[in-house]
Formats: C-alpha cells, sequence, structure tokens
C-alpha cells in the first residue's frame, strides 16, 4: 500500500507522526507542497492520499481531483482548520475529513473505513485476454478503440511483456512489407494517438509506457492469462489449450513457445 501525504506544518505534521505508527507496513511518500507531490504520483500508484485542505500554490481539494483523475479509487484524507470545505470534500466523494489535531483515534478510524477498501483494490482494473483471441477489458467491458490497428498494437505491446517496443517493430509487425513505410508511420502517428485518447478517457495512468519512438505496456499494472500462466503454470487460475492471440499472425512466434512449454508438462 502506498500512502501519500501532502502536509503544510508542525501541527499537520502530526498526521504523518500517526501515519507512521497506524501503518508502518505501508510505503509513505511526504510531501509539503502539491507541485511534486502530483508530479511523483503520476509515476506511483496512490492508495491513500492525506492532504492539508489549504496549500500553497496547488489547493489541497484540486489535488485531490488531480489524483482522482489518475486513480479513480484513491482513497482521499482531508486535514483541515474547520469544517468549511466539508461539503466540497463531500462532493468529491472524500474517504475522510479530519480536523486538526489529528488524533490516533480519529485517524485510526479514517484508515479503518476507507471508501474503497485494500481488498476491493487488488482486482487489476485492466484484463488482458491473449489466450483464444485477443480482447482488452476495463472494469470487466471489452474497450473500444476507434481503429482496429489500434488493439493491435496494445496486443503486440502485452505479447513483448513489458518490453519497450520501437514504431519500426510495431510497424513491422502490423503491415510486414506491404505499402510505404512514411504513410505508416503516419498511420502510426494516429494510432497512437486514438491509443492515448482511449486510455486517457479511461483513467489508465500509467498502463502505456511512452519513449521516444518507443512504446511499452506496464506489465505488473494489469492482470493477463498470458504473464499468470507463464509465472504459475499448472498453479495458474488460467489455462493454454493451444490458441494463442489466435487473429494476429506475428503471434505465431510466441504460440510455438507457448506449445513447447505446454509439451513440457505432459514429460514431467
Amino acid at each position: 500500500m502506498t500512502i501519500l501525504s501532502v502536509l503544510k506544518n508542525e501541527e499537520s505534521l502530526r498526521a504523518l507522526v500517526l501515519l507512521r505508527e497506524l501503518a508502518p507496513e505501508a510505503e509513505l511518500l511526504s510531501f509539503d507542497n502539491g507541485l511534486p507531490a502530483l508530479a511523483a504520483a503520476r509515476g506511483k500508484e496512490i492508495d491513500i492520499a492525506l492532504l492539508d485542505v489549504d496549500m500553497p500554490e496547488l489547493d489541497g481539494l484540486d489535488l485531490g481531483q488531480y489524483l482522482q483523475e489518475l486513480y479513480p479509487y484513491v482513497n482521499l484524507i482531508y486535514l483541515a482548520e474547520n469544517s468549511d470545505r466539508g461539503y466540497e470534500a463531500m462532493v468529491q466523494h472524500a474517504s475522510g475529513y479530519l480536523l486538526k489535531p489529528p488524533t490516533q483515534a480519529t485517524m485510526k478510524r479514517e484508515l479503518d473505513d476507507l471508501r474503497h477498501p485494500a481488498v476491493q483494490k487488488r482486482e487489476k482494473r485492466v484484463f488482458a485476454q491473449t489466450f483464444g483471441n485477443f480482447e482488452l477489458f476495463v472494469d470487466g467491458a471489452p474497450v473500444a478503440f476507434k481503429y482496429s490497428r489500434t488493439k493491435e498494437i496494445v496486443a503486440l505491446l502485452v505479447n513483448n511483456r513489458g518490453a519497450q517496443t520501437t514504431n519500426g517493430e510495431i510497424i513491422a509487425a502490423l503491415w510486414e512489407d506491404d505499402g510505404d513505410p512514411e504513410k505508416k508511420s503516419s498511420y502510426l502517428s494516429n494510432l497512437r494517438q486514438d491509443l492515448q485518447n482511449t486510455f486517457s478517457r479511461l483513467k489508465l495512468s500509467g498502463i502505456l509506457i511512452k519513449q521516444r519512438g518507443s512504446l511499452a505496456i506496464a506489465a505488473e499494472r494489469i492482470e493477463c492469462d498470458l504473464y499468470d500462466w507463464l509465472e504459475k503454470k499448472q498453479a495458474s487460475r488460467y489455462r493454454y489449450l493451444g490458441d494463442y492471440m489466435s487473429q494476429y499472425s506475428w503471434a505465431e512466434v510466441m504460440h510455438a513457445e507457448l506449445d513447447e512449454i505446454s509439451w513440457s508438462f505432459d514429460e514431467d
């Protein structure tokens, strides 16, 4: 569990001490300013955010809204001098609203009664189905991309299991030797934009790892039948039955590898 605290003064820092006492196993990211805290949150999924309501540069409630856009299931707990902004926090569906000074009892009550409990958050929002036909699900529903080739890019990134995949490799896989490479590069730019727009609409921050001229999937952030089966083999909840991303010809290489692994089970 990762807790982000953004607290501005000594009185607020009492809450930080309480957090360390009540959640010693948690990874705690501590800041006294909302802007660097938001930058850190973009690279690290946050489970709980303890935020001073009134902060310089970036207001605590505004920071909370940004965090919700990044992580819809983040638990926002606000710390305030009075109840004046409690209604705003309620409209935002915050997990809690504490008055200063916090006590161990009030802090424990908020941590024990989170809006989005940790057990609920164990289920990853994204599931990539690779056995049979490829399909990407978010919150249980298949994702609809503007272009079918966008979905194929996601399939390729899932197939590559977190490795950065260059634009050239994507073009080679999707079109092989078909057509003008320059035109394909232009088309790829549209596909990448569709991918970005779709993931942004679904609030899938951190799932796509972009570098100059390449893309990767954050393998640890998604549930995937392939990943689980490769890790756990016969103990996996998923079963490989001889079909892998059946609609894509480039998947035949991995398909052959999976067959070999599967056959090795019979020899044990």
